[in-house]
């Protein structure tokens, strides 16, 4: 009996629709897909250590190589990673790499007491809980990254009065500005590939909160 090709195996969760443009049904799919922790790490994995077999990453968590390859067909069935077989030694290699891809959404655009909005709350929350695990371990750990990488990392909190119309004003000049650092640091490390470089994560955040009780 023949062997499938690694893209014969991938076939059947090829993306079938345009990453970034899903809505309804089809949003509710990815945000349930993506906002899995241990699919979550899988995609981070790919995307900061960079392309890697199936077996690999099972060495590299610990999971069955089975519940390795599950996540990843969820993964590329909603255009977050995407088969690699330029990689591959031979046919029987399934090497994988990630995919930056846009996600927003807004749990508004789901009614109160649906399904979608259940969901849409779920990966909020999930969303929530994932940044602050990647803080814990920041603060935890930041001591083996060198005094020079902590003075340049920051963090901010500001309270101030502002009308609706300024904080979308706010949150629109947050998203633009850390998408477009994001595309210059992309640029810059395809132009100077030796420079010293490590995973930055941003998380910006800008909501109404009154006294935070301890």
């Amino acid at each position: 009996m023949t062997r499938r090709t690694a893209q014969q195996r991938h076939r059947d969760t090829v993306p079938t629709r345009p990453a970034g443009q899903e809505s309804g049904g089809d949003l509710l799919d990815v945000l349930m897909a993506f906002h899995h922790p241990t699919r979550r790490w899988l995609a981070e994995l790919l995307e900061i250590e960079g392309p890697a077999t199936v077996g690999r990453l099972a060495s590299r968590t610990g999971l069955a190589v089975g519940s390795v390859s599950h996540h990843l067909k969820a993964l590329h069935r909603h255009a977050f990673i995407e088969p690699a077989p330029d990689l591959a030694r031979d046919t029987r290699e399934s090497w994988w790499r990630s995919v930056r891809r846009p996600l927003s959404w807004s749990a508004d655009d789901f009614a109160e007491g649906t399904g979608g909005r259940r969901i849409a709350d779920a990966a909020e929350a999930e969303n929530f809980r994932h940044q602050v695990r990647a803080v814990g371990h920041w603060l935890r750990h930041s001591h083996e990254v060198g005094v020079d990488w902590r003075r340049a990392a920051s963090a901010t909190d500001t309270v101030v009065p502002a009308t609706r119309r300024q904080l979308a004003d706010l949150s629109e000049r947050l998203r633009d500005t850390a998408e477009g650092w994001a595309l210059e640091c992309l640029e810059d490390r395809a132009a100077s590939p030796d420079e010293d470089r490590l995973p930055i994560r941003v998380v910006l955040r800008a909501f109404p909160s009154g006294p935070v009780r301890p």
